[in-house]
């Protein structure tokens, strides 16, 4: 499969980014530019302005691109030191600081790491243009299609130059481009079908969630559907693993500092985390990673290899500080659940025991009716100091990882930097209706956590060995899964999993004492059930439609009569009436093999 980075798609956009910031310059000619790099579908330009865009100055600037596209211009590159480079940008403040870096051989424009060796300054230039910049673009600004882009500043107005709340507040504008008109009005109309289906609406709308200021950013307070609908994944998923032998284990949300500082989790991720607090001299963490944890739980008595796998699971909370800016409803947290199990096992069972976390992985996402995913193998990147481990270790994982695929038939991409800094990695990228792509569970190999902390296990020679350990998530973290999973089903999830799956609705009060004794008799076939009895009967369907209630149990005095109840489900397809035993029957079935579909096709 193509990196995006090697699309023409990466270099039209690329490209559309400076042909932006060529015309921003000309609509403000005394704004100093920031960083422009193309991202996932699009692109954007950060600027400090003189003065608050407008949409007159949009459509200004939009028209000037246009000019500039249809002027061809090349995109020519040259090699500069970093005094030409300091020379050529010399008004541009942020442009110097970048170069600072490059010349330190520090970081690179977009603020990665870079070694000595590799630092090379470059500029790209289209007509009177000139940009600090790495490429790739297209040859000339005529490859470029007029009709083919789109530019707003809404959403969200602005950034902190490098992601940083005490650094200049800066004017950010986003961009998509496409190489035909006709893809860009099918990306945008998934862009308003989106707005629709956030999750943070959808949240507040079924009372699934909320945010308090007082309780803080980035900290989500679930209500008790939103409590229901977690309750439901995690019962799934805990019962599925106690079937293949995993432990249920608690730990605690904070941690001596020294516990991360064995695994290496502080200081390699520092800015992630929240400040250690002091205990009566004492340094502590709130958890950032419940891996350390278990691995006290290991380790806190004599193992054999008899014993192994020891395959320890916790629905454990962890916290990471992350950027006001950069938070995201439910997708990004500052305090978050993750599914997470750590298998401790010897060499000999390496691969079983990764085979079968994968099929739990792929049974979780079928169960939820997300077929559309493929698997990525990240592996460590040559080039960067970030990771803990000798060669060794990462090529026997990585190989384990590769030969799991290649015998589950598992097709597979491997892609360099995206391992954890202790091991290499499966990642389940999965596909979304809107066609957007998240990366969901996650399966890791790793050698170099036992060594830090010296875990063992005595071998059929009697002699000490270190175990391996796999680390694994289907979810990832609940918070994160659930927002996605609502956007996905807008909000009509799968029967088994809605907070509510079954709302009766009485036609009037003539009959209201035999819906609520088929309320309580449906609770008693452990149903989720509400009794919607206020308003008009019409009213009463269309709440329980928008609270995206699976089935809705009408009865009137003709059900009462002939024992049956009228169904309709929340689309408005309304089903023949029926004995009420067969409609328990029917959602039962529903329920019970976790259907997407309400009324499947043999009854």
């Amino acid at each position: 499969m193509e990196r995006y980075e090697d699309s023409k798609l990466y270099k039209i956009r690329h490209s559309m980014a400076h042909v932006m910031a060529q015309a921003v310059l000309e609509v403000f000619p005394d704004a100093k530019i920031a960083i422009g790099p193309p991202i996932e579908d699009g692109f954007y330009y950060d600027f400090e302005l003189p003065r608050p865009i407008n949409e007159n100055d949009l459509n200004r600037i939009r028209n000037l691109m246009r000019k500039i596209i249809e002027g061809k211009h090349p995109f020519v590159r040259k090699v500069v030191s970093a005094d030409e480079a300091r020379d050529i940008f010399a008004d541009q403040p942020y442009k110097i600081e970048l170069i600072d870096g490059l010349d330190a051989g520090g970081v690179d424009e977009y603020g990665n790491k870079i070694k000595d060796e590799n630092m090379v300054i470059t500029t790209y230039t289209q007509d009177k243009f000139e940009d600090l910049c790495r490429g790739p673009h297209v040859e000339h600004t005529g490859e470029l299609n007029p009709d083919a882009f789109s530019i707003n500043f809404k959403e969200p107005a602005g950034a902190y130059w490098r992601g940083d709340e005490n650094n200049q507040m800066l004017t950010r504008i986003y961009g998509t481009a496409w190489e035909t008109s006709t893809e860009l009005e099918e990306y945008l109309e998934l862009l308003e079908e989106a707005k629709k289906r956030d999750h943070r609406k959808i949240g507040q709308e079924l009372g699934l969630f909320t945010f308090s200021q007082m309780v803080g950013k980035g900290l989500p307070l679930w209500k008790p559907k939103g409590a229901k609908l977690r309750d439901k994944l995690e019962r799934f998923l805990r019962d599925e693993q106690v079937k293949r032998g995993y432990e249920p284990v608690v730990t605690p949300h904070i941690g001596n500092i020294q516990l991360y500082e064995t695994s290496g989790h502080y200081p390699y991720y520092a800015d992630s985390q929240y400040s250690p607090i002091d205990v009566d001299g004492e340094l502590y963490m709130l958890k950032p990673m419940n891996c350390p944890h278990h691995i006290q739980i290991y380790s806190s008595e004599m193992r054999s290899y008899r014993d192994l796998p020891v395959r320890l699971m916790e629905f454990g909370t962890v916290y990471r500080y992350e950027q006001s800016g950069e938070l995201s409803g439910l997708t990004r947290v500052r305090g978050f659940t993750v599914d997470d199990a750590h298998l401790f096992v010897t060499p000999d069972q390496l691969l079983e025991e990764f085979i079968g976390v994968v099929k739990l992985t792929q049974l979780v996402f079928k169960s939820l009716g997300m077929t559309d995913f493929r698997a990525r193998v990240g592996i460590r990147d040559p080039e960067s100091d970030k990771y803990i481990g000798d060669d060794t270790m990462w090529e026997e994982a990585a190989s384990a990882i590769i030969q799991a695929c290649n015998e589950l038939g598992l097709q597979h991409e491997v892609v360099e930097g995206e391992a954890a800094f202790y091991g290499p990695k499966l990642d389940f990228i999965f596909r979304d209706v809107l066609k957007r792509e998240w990366q969901l569970g996650t399966v890791q190999v790793d050698y170099s956590l036992p060594e830090r902390f010296e875990l063992e296990y005595t071998g059929a020679d009697n002699q000490p060995h270190r175990p391996i350990m796999i680390h694994r998530a289907p979810f990832g973290s609940l918070e994160r899964f659930i927002g996605i999973l609502t956007e996905h089903y807008f909000g009509a999830f799968p029967m088994w999993l809605a907070p509510v799956q079954i709302a009766v609705l009485p036609v009037s009060n003539k009959v209201q004492e035999e819906a609520e004794a088929l309320v309580q008799k449906l609770k008693a076939e452990g149903f989720e059930v509400e009794l919607h009895d206020r308003g008009s009967l019409g009213k009463r369907i269309r709440e329980a439609r928008e609270m995206r209630i699976p089935y809705q149990a009408i009865i009137g005095p003709r059900d009462v009569e002939n024992g049956t109840v009228s169904v309709r489900l929340r689309d408005d397809t309304e089903l023949d009436p029926m004995p009420v035993e067969d409609f328990i029957k029917l959602a039962r079935r529903v329920n019970d093999e976790k259907l997407v579909d309400l009324v499947p096709e043999q009854i």
